[in-house]
C-alpha cells in the first residue's frame, strides 16, 4: 500500500525509526551526504566477535533518507561484517517496498554510511582492509571532498554579497 510517494512500510520507518540517536564511544562511525539533495548521515557501530552488537544512526534529510538509515541499522545488527558489507541499496529498497526513482539516492548513502562506518573501525584496530572495501572508501571520499568544495563556493559566494550589501 502507497500514501503518495512512499510505502507503507517507509512511512512507519520514518515516523518510528529503529536505533536513531547517537552512540557512546562508538567502534566506527561512518559519515556521508549527498552533494544534489543535502542528506547527511551518520552511522555508529559497536563490534564483538566480529559482529555488529550494536547500531545507531543520525540523519539531517527527507522522509527516504530516515527510512533508509533506520532499515540499514535493522538489516545488519547482529550479522558478521563480512554478511554486513553484502548488503546492497537494492536490498534496502526492496526491504522498505520500494522507493521513488528519484530517491533511491537515500539508500545509496545509508549503504555508503556503513561501509564507512566499517572502514572506520577495520582502520583503528589495525585491521587488514579488504580491496573492495577501499575502493568503496576512495569513491566516497572523492564525493565527501566534491561535497566540501561545493559548499566552500557557496560560502565564499555568500560572503562577496554580503560585502557587496555593506558598502
Amino acid at each position: 500500500m502507497k500514501y503518495g510517494l512512499y510505502t507503507k512500510k517507509v512511512m512507519k520507518y520514518f515516523k518510528n525509526p529503529k536505533n536513531m540517536g547517537r552512540m557512546k564511544n562508538p567502534d566506527g562511525v561512518g559519515k556521508v551526504g549527498n552533494q544534489i539533495c543535502g542528506d547527511v548521515m551518520w552511522l555508529y557501530i559497536k563490534v564483538r566477535n566480529n559482529r555488529i552488537a550494536d547500531i545507531k544512526f543520525e540523519t539531517f534529510g527527507c522522509v527516504a533518507a530516515i527510512a533508509t538509515s533506520s532499515m540499514i541499522t535493522e538489516l545488519v545488527k547482529g550479522k558478521t561484517i563480512e554478511r554486513a558489507l553484502k548488503i546492497t541499496k537494492e536490498d534496502i529498497v526492496k526491504s522498505l517496498g520500494s522507493l521513488p526513482k528519484i530517491k533511491i539516492h537515500c539508500s545509496v548513502l545509508a549503504a555508503d554510511a556503513l561501509n564507512e562506518a566499517v572502514y572506520d573501525y577495520m582502520s583503528k584496530n589495525k585491521h587488514p582492509i579488504p580491496k573492495y572495501l577501499q575502493e568503496r572508501h576512495e569513491r566516497i571520499q572523492k564525493e565527501t571532498e566534491n561535497l566540501e568544495e561545493i559548499h566552500k563556493d557557496y560560502i565564499d559566494l555568500e560572503k562577496k554579497i554580503w560585502k557587496v550589501g555593506k558598502k
